[in-house]
């Protein structure tokens, strides 16, 4: 279920009333309101993929009390080997099978030989990378004693599949989201006119700003060969808003909607086109996703300590995995 749908405008209010005035009495009843919410919503595109969710949040919720009961170090890493596996791998299976068996199946024709190799022609799922992240997020803070294991169901399959920011992001924190699914939320007026204000303007950013620049885009690019060098100059200007207006767009809906419903989303952009240098746009572009991969696999790395050669191949592993 798309944002800018006429699905959505419907949803939207009957979740929020069902949420604040009929499960208001119970944290519990909010909970699992959400998480039947989240699912219409995920599965509303295909309801087959549900299954994919439920599957990859069921490993990390059980590979988490493992972690949480388990002394022995050993085995605390094949544990978060699991959860890496069954998460990463699904995620690298549905981007890039049909990617890397077309590629395999090229080089082997430049030395003359055609290898019968069968495309599986995957849908991607909608949103997969973002609640692999998020679900990441958990099973890794358990391993490093950061946070405790979720012994409620409830508060952890709200925390995975909560709609406003499943598809888009942002890409929370387990240590931030779950102790604000774990507690009672009351109604707070101003909050939600601050969520429908910020929903209001992400809405703009997205259908008036990339959804006009969009087509005069893909008209240019589709004849990128031929079109003149003022053509190029102004598409170019014009993917730069489209792309901005998509992203922040979204994330805006997302942070603004969760308001509603009483919960604080991370800011996701911070003016990256008035960034001073690319260093600078990098932290203020998808904050959520840049600062994942710097607490997760950066500065696991080493960061930016050690000789400037591991600092360079600190960075090029990042560049590359967020590339992917």
């Amino acid at each position: 279920m798309l944002f800018n749908s006429i699905d959505f405008a419907v949803f939207l209010p009957l979740v929020f009333v069902l949420y604040w005035f009929v499960c208001a009495r119970s944290v519990r009843l909010q909970n699992g309101l959400l998480i039947l919410s989240g699912a219409v919503f995920y599965g509303w595109w295909d309801w087959r993929y549900l299954g994919l969710l439920l599957f990859t949040s069921g490993v990390d919720l059980f590979v988490a009390l493992g972690l949480d009961a388990e002394p022995r170090e050993q085995r605390r890493r094949l544990l978060l080997g699991v959860s890496l596996v069954a998460n990463l791998g699904l995620l690298g299976f549905f981007k890039y099978y049909d990617f890397f068996a077309q590629s395999f199946a090229d080089a082997f024709r430049l030395f003359g030989h055609d290898p019968d190799i069968r495309l599986l022609r995957l849908v991607l799922p909608v949103g997969i990378s973002f609640y692999t992240f998020q679900s990441l997020s958990y099973t890794i803070d358990v391993y490093r004693r950061d946070l405790k294991a979720v012994r409620d169901p409830l508060v952890f399959f709200g925390f995975v599949g909560f709609f406003p920011q499943m598809l888009a992001g942002p890409i929370e924190r387990a240590r931030n989201m779950l102790p604000q699914f774990a507690k009672q939320r009351v109604f707070d007026k101003q909050q939600a006119i601050d969520g429908s204000r910020q929903m209001l303007w992400g809405f703009f950013k997205k259908i008036v700003i990339a959804d006009q620049c969009a087509p005069i885009v893909d008209d240019v690019f589709s004849h990128a060969g031929t079109a003149a060098p003022q053509e190029l100059l102004m598409a170019a200007i014009l993917f730069a808003f489209q792309i901005y207006g998509d992203f922040s767009g979204y994330s805006d809906i997302a942070i603004g909607c969760a308001r509603l419903f009483g919960f604080g989303l991370m800011r996701n952009f911070a003016f990256p086109y008035f960034s001073r240098d690319i260093a600078e746009f990098w932290r203020r572009w998808h904050i959520s996703l840049s600062t994942w991969f710097r607490d997760y696999l950066y500065i696991p790395l080493g960061g930016s300590r050690g000789t400037t050669w591991t600092r360079i191949r600190n960075t090029f592993i990042i560049f590359l995995v967020s590339g992917f």
